[in-house]
């Protein structure tokens, strides 16, 4: 198989400053945000492991120059599963430390692991944009 794993995604961001401190919070790294704030870089990402989440700012994705997003991707329109290295009640702390309230759970979900059949307890809650956040949390 060619494809080995996912690099990143990309969303456009509604309030930029809101979704760094809620990521942050979570414990996600933010890349390129010095550029982003000297106005060097259309955008600034939000990482964790390999992988990380391209945040493309307003004045990028509502260029109509800019083609190199979906064409109706607008603020909220994510839909996020991460991997919690904790306990669902440590990741329902976390989201309401992050400001936000948990929307659902925890709950069993089956996530990605083991060929997708691996089950999970996840905790739901939206991010400042309004993008679907998943926690996930295998236990041992």
């Amino acid at each position: 198989m060619a494809v080995t794993g996912m690099d990143h995604v990309a969303i456009p961001a509604g309030d930029p400053e809101a979704l760094m401190r809620f990521y942050r919070a979570l414990g996600f790294s933010i890349l390129h945000e010095a550029e982003w704030r000297a106005g060097d870089f259309p955008a600034f990402a939000v990482a964790c492991g390999d992988q990380k989440i391209n945040v493309h700012d307003p004045k990028l994705w509502q260029n109509p120059d800019f083609d190199l997003r979906g064409p109706t991707a607008e603020p909220g329109c994510g839909d996020f599963c991460f991997v919690w290295d904790g306990t669902p009640e440590s990741a329902s702390a976390a989201i309401e430390a992050a400001g936000c309230e948990v929307i659902e759970g925890p709950g069993s979900r089956i996530g990605g692991r083991a060929t997708g059949t691996a089950e999970g307890i996840s905790v739901y809650t939206r991010d400042p944009d309004g993008n679907l956040v998943e926690l996930i949390s295998y236990g041992d």
